[in-house]
């Protein structure tokens, strides 16, 4: 069983998040794998975990990466980045890449720590730019999602990106259809574009 809780490594500074777009899953397990691969080969000391979750459509990945800082992992992509995303490119051509989450976990609400995550939902709220926004957005929304009292929602873990421009929802469901009614009601609250996608954990 997987959860996001149990991927937390204790001197993280920073939670790096970026989606890949393959097209295929097919295409996506051998991205994940060629990118696990090249990473544990790599071992870059100040990477402290890498994870990747698969989409719930094969259609692309997002890779869930802890580093020591945002310093140590800017130089790696300075001296080691372009190198490992060639060894992967190289396998998997074309995959598209349209941007990177720097961010931080601010805080979580677990309501069920023990049951399996079949789900993980995750959506990107625009917070305007300023840090105390951010917070207090997440402050908000946190009792306003647990205490919903959704079907199947086991936590909520909320990430806040390092330019302060979002925060990153990262929720684990137990079931699909549970899913489906707190993502409808998130779009009847903020409008049908806030974006978000569904993943299944990968390794």
């Amino acid at each position: 069983m997987t959860r996001i809780a149990a991927l937390q490594h204790p001197t993280a500074g920073i939670t790096l998040m970026s989606r890949w777009i393959t097209g295929t899953p097919e295409r996506s397990r051998a991205a994940a794998d060629a990118l696990l691969d090249a990473s544990a080969e790599d071992a870059a000391q100040a990477q402290l975990a890498l994870h990747v979750f698969e989409d719930v459509d094969g259609a692309g990945l997002l890779t869930y990466a802890q580093w020591t800082s945002a310093e140590d992992h800017l130089a790696f992509v300075r001296e080691g980045r372009a190198t490992r995303v060639a060894r992967v490119d190289t396998l998997v051509p074309g995959i598209e890449r349209p941007g990177l989450d720097r961010t931080h976990l601010y805080r979580s609400a677990i309501l069920d720590a023990d049951a399996a995550a079949e789900l993980f939902v995750v959506t990107r709220h625009d917070t305007g730019g300023r840090p105390e926004d951010q917070r207090a957005w997440a402050d908000a929304r946190t009792p306003a999602l647990t205490d919903a009292g959704y079907e199947g929602l086991l936590a909520a873990h909320f990430h806040l990106t390092a330019d302060g421009e979002r925060v990153v929802e990262i929720a684990e469901w137990s079931s699909a259809a549970g899913a489906a009614a707190g993502t409808a009601d998130l779009e009847a609250a903020h409008g049908p574009r806030v974006p978000h996608s569904r993943y299944r954990f990968y390794r």
